[in-house]
């Protein structure tokens, strides 16, 4: 399982980046897209991710492991069909069917990973598979750089869709599922008692859409950075990313969930004030470097309910956590949009406090049979 899992998180990473690195391009340029376009698509594109819960209802009929092939399959399809269709409504299209695959896949991968490996070596698989994310950025981003002058944008997407096909019906044949796993409940779940995992996954996803909405745009409007600084900025991340997403697993496993969460959300209280008042460009960039490495402490969220929660529920809770998660993506660009206009400080003042009361509730975590009280 954890080859399997391997393999298809490094083909479902590369092609979310590749689409996301040719996107803007291709909208412009091929497609003649405005701004208004972009964000109805770059909407369209989280709505998956809202309507993860009903994975639950497709395992009914697909074992999770092969909708997880099936999910990378759908993605490489999105992504090769993009550069067929160069119009507004032809980009809407296969960016749904790629989110789809991406989001789906997302959702199985998480839940397979608390099935298959136990509390004490999840948090270790998770960043393992977060260092490869990383690592699979940046290869598609060379790979993209190398071959660019020599292709055309469909050549592009028909070539790294593709790719990405053959490991899906690579994972189509496979056979990772254990007999003996506990069989998951097919049908959506929402238990009380799981109430502090909701909310410390919503207060997540609120987190992400200030981080990913607002912190490059504060870059690039306030402090002028160009498309290299950004690029430059995209590889530290990822480089960094490689190296410490093992060692922060790592430390979920030695030092419990309460207190890796805890220190994530009292940087990231100072992060966003920083961002909110910074007047130096450099400081600016540590801060989203730093922004960027923290964002992976959401590991620890999802060890916490492996913890506490019925091993029958975990498959439907992971898909009512990623649904949870991106209610904030529906909500939040367009209320810190507004925000912004009054005054740029006050989204990130928002995620200040936002991150006040994530420290707060991430206190109640109580398990005292794992050594954490």
């Amino acid at each position: 399982m954890y080859r399997f899992l391997m393999v298809l998180t490094i083909a479902s990473t590369m092609g979310l980046q590749a689409w996301r690195t040719l996107f803007d391009n291709f909208a412009v340029r091929v497609v003649g897209l405005n701004g208004d376009n972009v964000g109805i698509i770059q909407s369209v594109r989280e709505i998956p991710g809202f309507l993860a819960l009903l994975a639950v209802f497709v395992i009914i009929l697909v074992k999770e492991h092969r909708l997880s092939a099936l999910s990378v399959l759908v993605l490489a399809m999105g992504v090769a069909a993009t550069g067929l269709f160069p119009s507004f409504g032809g980009l809407l299209i296969t960016t749904m069917v790629m989110s789809f695959g991406f989001h789906y896949y997302e959702t199985t991968n998480q839940s397979l990973t608390l099935q298959y490996f136990e509390t004490n070596i999840s948090p270790w698989v998770f960043g393992k598979l977060r260092g490869m994310a990383a690592a699979s950025n940046i290869g598609v981003g060379v790979f993209i750089y190398l071959i660019a002058p020599f292709l055309n944008f469909m050549q592009l997407y028909l070539l790294i869709g593709g790719l990405i096909a053959v490991t899906g019906i690579w994972g189509l044949f496979q056979n990772p599922s254990d007999q003996n796993i506990v069989i998951q409940r097919k049908k959506m779940i929402f238990r009380k008692k799981y109430w502090l995992f909701y909310f410390l996954t919503f207060m997540a996803g609120a987190r992400r859409q200030i981080f990913v909405a607002f912190a490059v745009f504060l870059l690039v409007k306030r402090f002028h950075f160009t498309v290299r600084d950004v690029t430059v900025l995209f590889v530290i991340n990822n480089t960094i990313n490689y190296f410490i997403s093992p060692l922060i697993g790592r430390s979920i496993i030695r030092f419990g969930e309460r207190i890796v969460l805890s220190l994530e959300y009292s940087s990231l209280i100072f992060i966003f004030l920083g961002y909110a008042f910074a007047q130096s460009k450099w400081l600016v960039a540590i801060l989203y470097i730093m922004d960027h490495v923290f964002f992976n402490f959401a590991i620890a969220i999802r060890t916490y309910f492996q913890k506490v929660g019925d091993p029958g529920d975990i498959a439907p809770s992971m898909a009512m956590g990623f649904t949870i998660n991106h209610i904030a993506a529906v909500i939040l660009p367009a209320v810190g949009g507004f925000l912004w206009i009054i005054d740029y400080r006050i989204p990130f003042i928002c995620g200040s406090v936002m991150s006040m009361v994530s420290l707060v509730a991430v206190q109640q975590i109580r398990l005292k049979r794992f050594g954490i009280v």
